[in-house]
């Protein structure tokens, strides 16, 4: 089995724990979420995390700048910017960046 970590960042927090849900219904993927945006640097550098999944009420100037921080980390962490749709569609974006997890 392969386990993938997530960060949710976002300001709703119903679709955030709605996320959460969707994200840990998959065997080995685990979420946590985080709404305080100047939290996310120290997190994402401390811990294991696969993708950051920016989701709704984040600032423009603030995606551009978290994308931009895991780039240029020592470690691949994945973003992708998720706004809406089913868990279909969620599964898709990781799987197309991660395609050997795809079952």
């Amino acid at each position: 089995m392969n386990t993938l970590q997530f960060l949710v960042i976002g300001k709703n927090q119903e679709i955030l724990d709605t996320l959460k849900r969707v994200i840990e219904n998959n065997e080995g993927w685990t979420a946590e979420i985080i709404t305080d945006e100047d939290a996310c640097h120290e997190y994402i550098r401390s811990k294991s995390v696969d993708i950051v999944l920016l989701s709704s009420g984040l600032e423009e100037k603030f995606e551009k700048e978290i994308k931009e921080f895991c780039e240029n980390l020592d470690k691949e962490v994945k973003v992708i910017d998720h706004y809406g749709g089913g868990s279909g569609l969620l599964k898709n974006e990781v799987y197309s960046l991660f395609p050997n997890l795809q079952p």
